[in-house]
């Protein structure tokens, strides 16, 4: 498997900064190939060409009709991230919630 892009959003890029750098080194510790980077979700179309799924901040679950919108035809996994892990900042969480959502698409 090649490289997973993923891009995270939250309101202003900055808890979402957290969880990925969380995100990477849990990824790193499992040998996992993954480009986790951080944005604003004003940002989103900005990068819908380069990533492989978009995790979005559980607090902006009010957007997701609009992000559809926004990635209408590209083949970009959404997933809403879990406020139990959010919380917490639990990038192991982050990651293994990636994981199974992509697995559901196979």
């Amino acid at each position: 498997m090649s490289e997973l892009n993923v891009l995270l959003v939250c309101g202003s890029g900055a808890s979402s900064g957290f969880m990925a750098a969380n995100m990477r080194k849990a990824a790193k510790i499992k040998n996992l190939d993954m480009s986790i980077v951080a944005r604003s979700e004003s940002e989103i179309e900005n990068y819908i060409e380069e990533i492989d799924a978009l995790m979005v901040g559980p607090h902006l679950e009010y957007i997701i009709d609009e992000i559809d919108e926004i990635i209408h035809g590209f083949p970009v996994k959404v997933i809403l991230m879990k406020k139990e892990y959010y919380a917490t900042l639990d990038g192991d969480a982050a990651v293994e919630h990636l994981l199974s959502s992509l697995k559901e698409d196979e």
